[in-house]
Order: C-alpha cells, then structure tokens, then sequence
C-alpha cells in the first residue's frame, strides 16, 4: 500500500487542499482569487483544489461579484458538519448550533446564576442542546464537536478552572470533560474572553486582521489576545487576564487576593456601587448606560472614570503586543464613545506613540452573541482540514 511519505507529490497536494479549507473555513466564504492571495498558491491549483472540494461535497461554489467582476465564492457546505456553541455567562447561558459555513441554524438564551451550582449549569445546557438540536432538524450523531465558554481561566493541563474565586460554585470541576460525558460528544472549552476574540475575529468587528484584543468588562475584566491569527493563551492558558494588572498597590482587595486590580476598579460591581445611593440598588450596568445616553451626569462620569482605567491597561497590552485593533466587549462596549474616548486619551497618553497611532479602539459588532459564535468558532479551528473532510465524508453517509 502507498503511503504519503514527506515532500511526496500526493503530501503536497494533501497540504495544498488542507490550505485552501483551513483558508475558508475561518473566513466562512471567499473569492477563488481570495484564496489565492491568501494562501499563495497559484489561481490554477486553487480551481483544481476547489473542484476537487466540490465534487467531494464539502464545498459549495456559487457565483458572486468581485470588484464590479464577476468571481466564484467558495464556502464550505453545509452538510460538512453541525457544530455546537456553548457560552455560560455569570448571569445568562446562552446555546448556538452552527454549521461549518458559518450559518446559525439555532440559538436561545436564558438567565442562569452560574455562579450557585456547575451541576444546574449543565443540566440546563444539556437541555437546550437537545431541544435546539430537534429545532435545527440535526440528530446528536451529525455534531462534530461543542464548543464550550466559561467566564474565568482554564488550567490547559488539568482542563479545570484555574480560578475557583471566580466561580466559587465550580470547585474542582473539568466542564470539558463533565459536559462531554453527559452529552457523548467532543468538547472543548475556552475562556470567555478567548471566545469573545475568536467571534469577533471570524464573524464580527476583527475580521481581516492577524493581531487584535478583545476585551470584556461583565462582573470581571478579561482580555483574548489573536496574534498571528491565532488565539494565544500562555504554557498555563492564562494569558489575558489584564483585569489583575495592578494600578494601585493601596486600593480595594481583589478577588484574586492582590490590592488595586484593573478590575477592582472597572468590573460591574464597583461601578455600580458607585452610584447606588443615588440611583438605588437594584441598578444594572445597562441602565447605567441608557442613563448615560439620556445625559445623566453621575452614569457619565462613572463611565468615563472607567474608560481612563480600563485605557491604561489597554496602553500596556499596545507597549507589550502591539495589536492593530483592541474589541471593547460586554455591556460596557454599548456605552459608545462615552467610553471609547476616555480609552484613547490614556492610550494615547500612556502607550508608546508609535503603537498609539497604528491602534483603533472599537466596540464589538456581536454584542452579547461574541462568546458564543466564538464557541462555535472554537470548534472549527481545532476540528483541523481533516476533522473537515471526514465530517463531509460523515454527514453524506
């Protein structure tokens, strides 16, 4: 029997197709010319790979424009595979089932307290995947994999959360691995922020870059970093984590056990308490924001006070990476301009002019959906091209 040894023809033709679909899988669709720049090879070994694809089933071509010239997109088909998006936020749980063409076939959403019980977590998950699955009209067998989000940093050796004072109510537990019997399909597991920079890269505010951050300020303050159009996550998985950078050593305690944290200073709780005798203590950081928008002076202050804290961080993520672009996400990124000005004043005030001026500081386009369009996401880079071809091979059968 032949086999495929290195620098063969039959390995380079085999490297040369699982270029083009590494290519389109993460762009979701492309020009065939697209995928020619993008990848280097020659406009004629991307038709004949393209052809190849399509005659296998696991793309689809459809005629489209390119610069007012007619061109052929090229996505991946939907029948290549069902993927699954699982996001747990600290106080809503949120389930997308996806296809590898980038097209949502279902979603939902429910308030959760995660913080109480990991079990009452995947019960309801698992719940939601099977009711959106019979919804989508896809059996369990025809899932490739799940991607899962938890809101805190995950231990890349034990697959266990690294922080438990995080999720106090998740001590011990491996989500991937405790999601993953109970639904008897591949898992795998990210932190929030991670996902939130996977779905923006693919669906949202990032795509066409190589180096972003996503930030998300909710009850904490967590960053994804994509460098070279890749998630990096440090040997430990905790890279990221710019809400413990320390801006004031005689400040408030974190939860993490140092004093004056980023987060003691930005995260929701601090914020609104800051303005709970005034407004009362029932406040939500998105009314705090509608009130912003309406012209309340205390809600503007409080956000532009964060926005000068939050952009001291962000000028130290730009000395240290230098990222093109950094995503503002979670209920704060709704506040604008309010808090984005206030961000590129101490960027530009802090970070170092050159990497200052080739920053932009945006919100996100995906809003509360980031994380779990990155859950699916997730699934879809680590799947790799021949996780790609054996699921087409799979879901024509």
């Amino acid at each position: 029997m032949a086999t495929d040894t290195p620098g063969s023809q039959s390995s380079l033709h085999r490297a040369n197709l699982e270029r083009v679909l590494r290519a389109v899988r993460m762009a979701g669709s492309l020009t065939q010319a697209e995928i020619a720049r993008g990848t280097g090879l020659s406009a004629a070994t991307v038709s004949n790979i393209v052809r190849e694809l399509k005659e296998s089933g696991t793309v689809v071509v459809a005629d489209t424009s390119s610069g007012g010239r007619r061109a052929r997109s090229v996505s991946l088909s939907g029948d290549a595979g069902i993927v699954v998006g699982i996001d747990f936020g600290h106080t809503h749980l949120r389930v997308a089932v996806g296809n590898l063409a980038h097209r949502v076939l279902a979603e939902e959403s429910a308030p959760i307290d995660v913080d109480v019980s990991a079990a009452q977590g995947f019960d309801r998950a698992e719940a939601m995947v099977d009711r959106l699955l019979e919804q989508a009209g896809f059996r369990p067998d025809k899932v490739i994999g799940v991607g899962l989000g938890v809101p805190g940093p995950i231990d890349v050796e034990t697959g266990a959360l690294g922080s438990t004072a995080i999720l106090p109510g998740w001590t011990g537990i491996a989500p991937g691995r405790e999601l993953a019997e109970r639904l008897g399909m591949p898992v795998h597991v990210d932190n929030d922020a991670n996902l939130g920079a996977l779905g923006e890269l693919v669906w949202g505010a990032g795509r066409g870059l190589s180096d972003l951050a996503y930030i998300k300020i909710a009850s904490g303050v967590g960053a994804g970093l994509v460098v070279n159009g890749q998630i990096y996550r440090g040997p430990g998985g905790t890279a990221g984590e710019i809400g413990h950078i320390t801006l004031d050593e005689a400040g408030p305690v974190c939860r993490c056990g140092n004093r004056g944290c980023l987060e003691t200073f930005v995260g929701s709780g601090y914020l609104l308490s800051l303005l709970a005798s005034t407004l009362g203590p029932d406040l939500t950081l998105p009314r705090v924001v509608e009130l912003a928008h309406q012209g309340d002076l205390g809600c503007r202050r409080v956000i532009a006070d964060a926005g000068r804290q939050i952009g001291t961080g962000v000028a130290t993520l730009c000395n240290l990476l230098n990222p093109r672009r950094v995503i503002l996400g979670g209920d704060l990124a709704e506040a604008g301009e309010l808090v984005l000005a206030p961000i590129r004043d101490s960027v530009a005030r802090y970070a170092i002019p050159s990497a200052a001026r080739q920053l932009s500081v945006v919100p996100g386009t995906l809003g509360g959906r980031a994380e779990v369009l990155g859950a699916l996401a997730l699934v879809m880079s680590e799947m790799g091209e021949s996780g790609a071809l054996a699921a087409a091979a799979v879901n024509r059968a």
